[in-house]
Parts: C-alpha cells; structure tokens; sequence
C-alpha cells in the first residue's frame, strides 16, 4: 500500500472544480480536497507553489505501433512518453498489424496496458474486418470485449452504404463510430491542402471540401439511422460550420481536433518539411483561426494528440512520399497551453478539453476531481519555458510537427492510481 499523499498550496482544476489549496490522496484515490486540509500524519507532502494540479489527461487518439509497428512505438515506449506528457489514459488506434477487429485483441491491448502499471488503454475496435471498408467488423462482440468505440483508424470509412450499417449496428450497442473524415476519392494521391503554396511547391494537392464532403454525407447518415458519429481531427471552418448546425439540431453529433490544426498552417511544410506531412494535411490560417474559435465557443468536444509514431525512414523521403504523421503525447499540454496564454481559452476549458470532455465520450470514469475518484494526476508548471527538439523527447517516436517550438507549460509529475509515475 502506497502512503498517503498531500499536495499542498497547488491550483486545483478540473470537471467544474477551480480552488487553491491542498489535495490529499489515499490508497490511490483522492480523499479530500479544499482550499486547506492541514497536515496529514505521514503523508509525502508535494508543494509546488504556482504549479497546477489536473486530473491526468485522457487522449481519445492514439497509434501505440504495436501490434505490427513496433519498429515506430511500442506500448512501453509510448507508455513512457504518456506519461511524461501527463496522459494517464490513451484511446489506441485500432488499425494495426493485425488490425484490432478480434475480441482477443481488445483484451490484450487493456491488459497490457495494465501492465505498464501508468497507462490506462482504452481500445477502439475496427469497424470493417482488417479496416479495410468492405466487410463490417463483430461490433457486439467486440463492444463486449471493451472497446470504447469504433473506427478504422486514418482510413475514412468511404462507402456511404457501409456506413449507415455501421452507424445502425453500433447504436444497438450503444457505440459511436469514429470517422477521419475525408472522402478517399478527392484525397487520393494528395499530400498538402490544395491551395497557391501546394501549388508552388508541386504537390498533389487535397480540396479543402474532401473534409466538409465526407462530414455533411455522415451527418446526414447519423440523421438517418439515429446512430452517433464522432469526426476525429477536424481542420477545417466549412466542416466545423456543419457539425455546429448538426449539433444544434440535437443530432449525436460530436468531434475533436489535435493541436496542429489550431496551433500550425500549411506554411509549416516550408521547404518539404516532412515532419509537418500530416493527415488531414495542415490548413491555411483562415481555417485554423476557425478551429481556435470552435475550440472556445464549444463545437469542438476534446484535443486529442492524435499521435501517429513514424520511423526516420518513414519521414526521410521526397515529401509526396513520406509518411503522414506526427508524433503528440509529450507536446499535447504545452501546445494547449499555447492558446490559454495567448487568450483564446480559459485555463479550465483547456483543462476540460483534455480530461472531463474525452472521458465523457469514452464513457470513462477518468477525469475529474471529486472525493473518491481514482488519483490518475497531473501536475504541471505552466510558466516554465521548453524547447521541443526532435530526438531528445520521451518514447520512441521522434517525428514532431513542432521541433524547434519554444512553449510554456512543463509536466512536474504524473501520478497513476495515486504512484508517481513520472516526475
């Protein structure tokens, strides 16, 4: 049994709560919590003055690369940048090597994340056999098996027929579907947004509309059969434009976005900067600006880092070859935090983005601070400068879209069940 922990003079934030003061943690749960608690007899008392306590952030996107890539991450290497970026619980991908379309697999990605002893795996299951879009997946059995939700992964679920069978089998189940949304016939040999700059470097360019396309059809799909769709890494104004007016409509509608859409435009690819090559590729300004105000007036539901490990081979390639991609657990915070400084979201909904809103969606108990609730923390500085520099960050993937980024916001340690777990 683990001895109790004090955290003491800490901003507390988290699903609704917003108080200076003292946390106290008990056989790995939180015991109490108030702007002071006093001392508690043989506790590890933790002052960290000016620091921020959260509960620890829940990532709804995630490639683990394990099964069938572990040359690019495995779940110990990307365990261990998780938990360096304060992620406690990560939603895995489910289109590996085999794909994750078998109840066995559900099993064994939960249990081996218990295994890491500081990551919580919640996995999807794939919505077609192999994700390959043409034969539906055991929704019921692997829904019982545990996974959280469905989806094929970076592959857009392209015919509209499958996916009205899929939205209607997974609402029996109470499941959402999980589209990447872009309509595979537009994208198809595109590498950058189609625009002047794609353009004047000579790249195949993908139509903005391939996203807005592809979110009006399932929209109108979800309407059809009253399932749930979520759309995963939302880039663009006209698709955000469109879930709004679904959501406004009391559609089951909801979606995230991952910190390059808000935080970088395709200028970033500069001279065929392939650690900037991502999928959906990045956007002009205008779209981006257009994300940041989803991101405050609520469209958008949760920032997930949508980590997507890749090789240095994957990425040492002319850039229409390379592998879309970029690596996220250990910059998801920072980058976030970005725009808490800069003013365009509030400390606590940033907070909210990152724990209580993707642990909604999930149907995870994860996420908040209330007396009782699993110790999965995160404390963190969030005036103490950094530099991302690929090479030089936790787990294995280096492949960031923000090296050479100066950010605000350090993690000072994470605890899982109440055990430190990094820090």
């Amino acid at each position: 049994m683990n001895p109790d922990t004090l955290f003491s003079r800490v901003r507390i934030i988290g699903a609704g709560v917003d108080v200076l003061g003292d946390l106290l943690v008990r056989d790995g749960r939180i015991a109490d919590f108030g702007p002071s608690l006093g001392k508690s007899d043989g506790a590890t008392v933790i002052e960290a003055d000016g620091a921020v306590l959260c509960p620890g952030l829940i990532d709804m996107r995630a490639a683990l690369g394990e099964p069938g890539f572990e040359y690019r991450e495995t779940i110990a290497s990307a365990a261990a940048a998780a938990a360096a970026g304060g992620i406690t619980t990560l939603a895995a991908l489910p289109d590996t090597q085999p794909a994750i379309d078998d109840p066995a697999l559900v099993h064994l990605l939960r249990t081996r994340g218990e295994e890491t002893g500081s990551l919580t795996i919640l996995p999807y299951g794939a919505v077609t056999r192999g994700c390959r879009g043409e034969e539906l997946a055991e929704i019921g059995l692997l829904r019982e098996a545990g996974a959280v939700a469905f989806t094929d992964g970076s592959r857009a679920i392209g015919s509209a027929r499958m996916m009205r069978l899929a939205l209607s089998y997974a609402r029996g189940f109470g499941a959402r579907i999980v589209q990447h949304p872009e309509d595979p016939s537009l994208a198809a040999g595109g590498c950058a947004t189609e625009s002047e700059q794609s353009t004047r470097l000579g790249l195949p360019g993908i139509p903005v509309a391939a996203e807005a396309m592809m979110v009006a059809r399932d929209i109108r799909l979800a309407e059809l059969t009253g399932g749930a769709v979520h759309f995963a890494h939302v880039s663009t104004g006209e698709a955000l434009a469109l879930i709004r007016v679904a959501k406004a409509a009391g559609l089951s509608v909801t979606c995230d976005t991952a910190p390059p859409y808000f935080d970088l435009n395709e200028t970033s690819i500069g001279n065929f900067r392939t650690y900037a090559k991502l999928s959906p590729p990045l956007r002009k300004e205008h779209d981006r600006k257009l994300v940041v105000a989803a991101l405050a007036d609520g469209t958008i539901d949760a920032i997930a880092s949508d980590h997507q490990p890749r090789d240095a081979d994957d990425k040492r390639l002319p850039f229409a070859l390379a592998s879309a991609g970029g690596s996220g657990l250990a910059t998801l915070l920072a980058v976030t935090l970005a725009h808490v400084h800069n003013g365009s979201l509030s400390l606590t909904a940033a907070i909210d983005l990152l724990t209580a809103r993707p642990a909604a969606l999930l149907g995870s108990e994860a996420g908040r601070i209330a007396k009782g609730a699993v110790a999965d923390l995160c404390l963190f500085d969030p005036e103490r400068i950094w530099k991302v520099e690929a090479g030089k960050l936790p787990g294995k993937a280096q492949n960031t879209p923000f090296d050479g980024r100066a950010l605000e916001g350090v993690v000072l340690g994470t605890w899982k069940r109440g055990k430190r777990v990094f820090g």
